[in-house]
């Protein structure tokens, strides 16, 4: 991929896609005629970046025009869905997201639902958690962690930020262990997976797309992951369930969402668009290597997904009683 900048543009190639055959207003068939931005709301080097990196490039050969990536960070990716959800709704300005639109309200105790304020495009795909550690941390299974962490009365557990899903499964995961996981957030998975390499934090819960290279590389040790089941991309490695702890499964997922009253016509392109890319043979073979599976169909699907998950980071929050410090 080549060094990722934090804000850059993805060129595209190719004939210019029209969308004069869609019903609608003129203004909708004039779409686009100048460069599309994806908001992404975590830093460069994550999985989240990766997803809108790489679907973006496919995108804009399709649209024949320029799309731009902004990492726009902080407090636990909200500066950068409420950037979205405040963008003019003409199509220029997309959220390119993971599941934080469903899990921060609770995890962050905003009086906000964002799934109001938001526009389903498309379900990009789907990836499990790992958890992982340091080498000179010197566990081998989540049954050694577990004992190792009870020990010492406490560990710092990194992940990609407050209100994430792995915060989330961090508490759940501790509590379900009869641990005590101290969080340590980041903003974004490319920073805590700098701490980890350095050995400032022994433990983390992070996406497979930051981890997995240099799990590869010997520098981390992965442990478990996430899913119901295994990745078929980590085939090899257990899942938390199998690990003794069942029923303590959670994944995140990739998604595109508009501000609300961008036009419907606009809506069905980018998500006809976005279906061809993760439909496409490279792009699959591109998210299987970072263990993410791709998914794709309607903005109904989409909000669906969301919505269940809304529901479930709810009484997970309260059941866990997650707080902020």
């Amino acid at each position: 991929m080549g060094r990722i900048e934090r804000r850059g543009f993805v060129k595209g190639v190719g004939a210019l896609g029209l969308a004069s055959g869609l019903p609608g207003l003129a203004f909708a068939q004039g779409y686009p005629n100048r460069p599309v931005r994806f908001i992404v709301p975590l830093a460069a080097g994550g999985g989240l970046d990766f997803v809108a990196r790489i679907v973006g490039d496919y995108v804009s050969r399709g649209l024949g025009q320029q799309i731009y990536i902004e990492n726009k960070t902080g407090a636990g990716g909200t500066i950068g869905i409420d950037t979205a959800i405040h963008a003019a709704p003409d199509g220029y300005s997309l959220l390119l997201t993971n599941d934080n639109v469903a899990s921060a309200p609770y995890v962050m105790n905003l009086n906000v639902d964002y799934l109001k304020d938001l526009v389903p495009v498309s379900l990009l795909g789907r990836q499990p958690q790992v958890l992982a550690v340091h080498p000179s941390f010197d566990v081998k299974s989540v049954a050694e962690l577990v004992t190792e962490v009870k020990k010492v009365a406490s560990m710092g557990c990194a992940t990609s930020g407050v209100g994430s899903n792995q915060h989330v499964l961090l508490e759940w995961f501790g509590k379900t262990a009869g641990i005590k996981l101290e969080h340590v957030p980041y903003r974004g998975a490319g920073q805590a997976i700098n701490d980890l390499l350095a050995g400032h934090v022994k433990i983390a819960i992070l996406g497979p797309t930051a981890t997995l290279p240099h799990a590869q590389a010997g520098k981390i040790r992965l442990l478990a992951q996430s899913g119901e089941a295994r990745s078929p991309s980590m085939p090899d490695l257990p899942t938390i369930g199998e690990a003794g702890y069942k029923g303590v499964a959670l994944e995140s997922w990739y998604a595109a969402f508009a501000p609300r009253g961008t036009p419907a016509e606009i809506v069905a392109r980018l998500n006809a668009e976005m279906d061809k890319a993760v439909g496409d043979k490279a792009m699959k073979e591109a998210f299987l290597k970072s263990a993410t599976d791709p998914v794709g169909g309607t903005p109904e699907k989409l909000i669906a997904a969301a919505r269940a998950d809304s529901e479930k980071y709810a009484r997970l929050v309260r059941e866990l009683n997650i707080k902020l410090s």
